[in-house]
C-alpha cells in the first residue's frame, strides 16, 4: 500500500516563520491532526540539540503544533528522554534546564516539558512486538499513557544509522535507558595506537567508563562498552575505529523495531514531520560546530513514520545529487527502511503531495 506523503518545498535558507505558516496551513487544510479527540494527553517528541548552532527544529514549530493540538481540545506536553553518554542531557533535571537554555521554555512553545522516561531514564514500558531481535521493546513509559503522538524530528546524517529522521526520534529517542543500551549493544569501538595520543576526550566522554588511559595510550574494556559511538565523535586524532559493516545493519534492524513498538502504542494517532533544513553530516547530540551538507528542501509529513523517512532520503539524495554515503558516512544506510518493509512496518513506498 502506497501512504501519502506531503512535501512542502523550501527555498535555500527560507524563513523559518514562512515555513511554520506553510506547514500550519497544510495541517488545517488536510486536517492531519484529525485524530486528536477532546482531553486527549497528546505527546509532541523532538530533539533540542547539544548546541545552539545545530540544525534542530526550532521552538515557533513546536508553538504552532500545541495550539493546533489545543484547538482540538488536547492537552500537549513536549517530551524527551535522557542520553546513554555524559553532557547536558543525561538525566531528567539537566535536560529540562538543557532544553530551556536551548530556548524551549513554556513562553517559547507553549507547553511544558515532562521527560517520557522519568528523572533518570529507568522508567519504562515493555511493549510486545513480533522482531528478529526482541518480542517485546523497552519504551518510554510515558508514551504507553498517552493517547496521541507528534513527532518533529529534523533530518541529518549519522555515525551509525547512515541518517537519521522520524524512525531513529521514535526507536533511539522513545526508548528507555535499557532500550538504548540494548540496541547500542551492536557493536564495539577499537583504539588504533599509532593514532592515539592519549589526550583521555573519549574517556571524559564515556558514558559507562569503559575508556581508562594508561601509558598514553587509550583502551577500551569491551565489556563495559555498550557500543554508543560517543568515543567516535568525540575523538580528534581519528583513533577510534568501528566495524561499519553489518553491526551496524543489525544496529538499524534494533532502531526499527523499538520505532515499531512505539509507533504500535499510539497506531492511527499519530503524525510525523522531518525537517529537511540545515541538514549536517552528524546528528544534532553532537556538538561539533554545524556545517550544511546540502541546501535546504523543505519540510515532509505523513501518518507513516517510514514513509516519511523514505520521502525524505530521496528528497534529500535528489537534491544534493549525492547518496548519503557519499554525504555522511559510508555505511549501509537503508536498512532501516528495507527492514521495516520486511516487517511490515510502515512501508517505504509513498505517495508524494507537493504542497
Amino acid at each position: 500500500m502506497r501512504e501519502n506523503v506531503y512535501y512542502i518545498e523550501a527555498s535555500d535558507n527560507e524563513n523559518d516563520e514562512v515555513l511554520c505558516e506553510k506547514l500550519q496551513s497544510l495541517i488545517q487544510a488536510e486536517d492531519l491532526l484529525g485524530f486528536v479527540a477532546d482531553k486527549d494527553i497528546a505527546a509532541v517528541k523532538t530533539h533540542f540539540g547539544e548546541s545552539p548552532d545545530l540544525g534542530f527544529a526550532r521552538p515557533l514549530y513546536l508553538k504552532m503544533l500545541g495550539r493546533e493540538i489545543q484547538a482540538r481540545g488536547g492537552a500537549p506536553f513536549l517530551t524527551e528522554t535522557s542520553t546513554l553518554y555524559k553532557g547536558n542531557r543525561d538525566n531528567a533535571i539537566k535536560h529540562i534546564a538543557h532544553a530551556q537554555a536551548q530556548g524551549f521554555d513554556f513562553a517559547a512553545t507553549g507547553m511544558p516539558i515532562i521527560m517520557a522516561d522519568g528523572l533518570f531514564g529507568d522508567e519504562e514500558y515493555d511493549v510486545p512486538i513480533n522482531g528478529k531481535f526482541y518480542k517485546s521493546v523497552h519504551v518510554a513509559a510515558l508514551l504507553a499513557k498517552c493517547n496521541a503522538l507528534v513527532a518533529l524530528s529534523h533530518f541529518t546524517g549519522h555515525l551509525a544509522a547512515g541518517f537519521g529522521a522520524t524512525l531513529k526520534n521514535l526507536g533511539m529517542g522513545c526508548a528507555s535507558r535499557k532500550g538504548k543500551m540494548e540496541q547500542h549493544s551492536t557493536s564495539k569501538p577499537k583504539i588504533n595506537k599509532k593514532k592515539c595520543t592519549g589526550c583521555g576526550v573519549c574517556a571524559d566522554w564515556c558514558p559507562q567508563d569503559a575508556i581508562s588511559v594508561d601509558d598514553g595510550q587509550a583502551a577500551i574494556d569491551a565489556e563495559k562498552c555498550i557500543g554508543c559511538g560517543e568515543c567516535l565523535a568525540m575523538c580528534r586524532f581519528d583513533a577510534v575505529k568501528y566495524n561499519w559493516g553489518a553491526t551496524y545493519e543489525d544496529l538499524q534492524k534494533k532502531i526499527v523495531e523499538h520505532a515499531w513498538g512505539v509507533h504500535s502504542l499510539l497506531r492511527g494517532k499519530s503524525l510525523y514531520i522531518n525537517l529537511l533544513t540545515r541538514i549536517s553530516k552528524d546528528c544534532d547530540c553532537m556538538g561539533h560546530s554545524f556545517k550544511k551538507i546540502v541546501p535546504d528542501i523543505g519540510i515532509v509529513i505523513s501518518r507513516d513514520p517510514v514513509a516519511v523517512d523514505a520521502a525524505s532520503l530521496d528528497l534529500v539524495e535528489k537534491r544534493a545529487g549525492k547518496t548519503i554515503q557519499q554525504l555522511a558516512y559510508d555505511i549501509p544506510y537503508r536498512v532501516q527502511l528495507e527492514y521495516a518493509k520486511e516487517l511490515k512496518f510502515g512501508s517505504p513506498d509513498y505517495t508524494l503531495i507537493n504542497v
